[in-house]
């Protein structure tokens, strides 16, 4: 592991260093956006969820900080996520206009280290992977990253897929195979999930991903509250899919693929669209069909909605093969995201 303390400067003379406010949502908003339309062709940025994590549910697993210049404008954002025990993710978006944009991501980046040692330090665990994102192409960043001591852990693809209004209707999109059947989890009266089939969603996609890239293990608690804070998490977005035997009529089938999805602002259509978070079937399932179950529920489920697009994010160098799954039933790469990843012992 890498324990090496990188210094970083000092920010120049006038300029400060606060806690965001919700007053800066606007311009973080503008910050964010700029950074992200050369590589997505867009400045959209979900100005909720900028709220949500600046002052809202999302903060509350985040340490965050400003710099404002000598006139009060802010330049650069940065965050520290505590994602789980030995995980801390980054946030890094700094205005590449500002006079001194590599010393600001210097700075960012040294803030960023430190958070992620005094939260490894409350966790009680002697070492933490911090884990920062960027766009692929982005050169910048990258040089940042490394100059930092972050080196480039994986790639992965945003795709999204279109969807019809005609796929909302029975018979228009394949059914699961002969044993495979998919539902929303169960609700009380009162519209809330059972606590049951949240347990088993999370218990699938825990034991789904044991095998995947980075995998950890993430707390019932944490990937419920999580999850929950964002302000696209909707309950009836989660599915549970079982495989019994097909041949045997008693065989209830037992849950061996799980999807959590959220909904996706409105785009230029002015129609919203669905994203999924997360999509796992059990290794003893998979070749089943369980997983495009679980994507076409999706799609007719977004279509009864009246939304016209589902994203989601795959791993570029997944062995399970997952992206030509996903080209199979429509998806498309609209762009490419990288993870820089630093390990720091205490």
């Amino acid at each position: 592991m890498n324990s090496e303390n990188h210094q970083h400067p000092a920010l120049p003379a006038g300029w400060q260093a606060a806690t965001p406010d919700i007053a800066d949502v606007p311009r973080l908003c503008e910050l964010r956006g700029a950074l992200a339309v050369p590589w997505t062709g867009s400045r959209d940025v979900d100005a909720d969820a900028v709220a949500a994590q600046v002052a809202g549910p999302v903060s509350w697993t985040r340490r965050q900080v400003v710099v404002r210049d000598g006139d009060g404008v802010v330049r650069a954002w940065a965050s520290a996520h505590d994602r789980a025990a030995g995980r801390v993710v980054l946030g890094l978006d700094v205005d590449r206009t500002a006079p001194v944009p590599d010393e600001l991501a210097a700075w960012c980046l040294g803030w960023g280290e430190a958070q992620g040692r005094e939260l490894a330090a409350q966790r009680g665990v002697t070492s933490t992977q911090l884990d920062v994102g960027a766009y692929a192409g982005d050169d910048v960043q990258r040089g940042w990253l490394a100059a930092a001591g972050f080196a480039h852990a994986r790639s992965w693809l945003q795709m999204s897929r279109p969807v019809r209004p005609e796929e909302a209707e029975p018979g228009v999109l394949p059914a699961p195979r002969p044993g495979v059947t998919v539902r929303p989890v169960a609700t009380h009266d009162d519209g809330l999930p059972l606590a049951e089939d949240l347990q088993t969603v999370h218990r699938v996609l825990e034991s789904a991903f044991e095998d995947h890239f980075n995998s950890y293990r993430e707390s019932f608690g944490e990937f419920v509250v999580r999850l929950r804070s964002e302000p696209g998490h909707r309950w009836d977005h989660w599915w549970l899919a079982r495989v019994a035997d097909p041949d045997d009529p008693q065989d209830l089938g037992e849950p061996m693929g799980a999807l959590v999805a959220s909904a996706l602002p409105s785009g230029a259509s002015g129609k919203e669209g669905s994203y999924i978070e997360y999509l796992g079937a059990d290794r003893r399932a998979r070749g089943r069909g369980v997983a495009t179950a679980l994507l076409l529920a999706v799609v007719a489920d977004a279509a009864a909605r009246g939304r016209d697009r589902v994203g989601l994010e795959v791993d570029a160098d997944s062995p399970t093969g997952a992206a030509a799954l996903y080209e199979k039933w429509g998806w498309r790469t609209k762009y490419r995201t990288e993870s820089w990843h630093r390990d720091i012992e205490l």
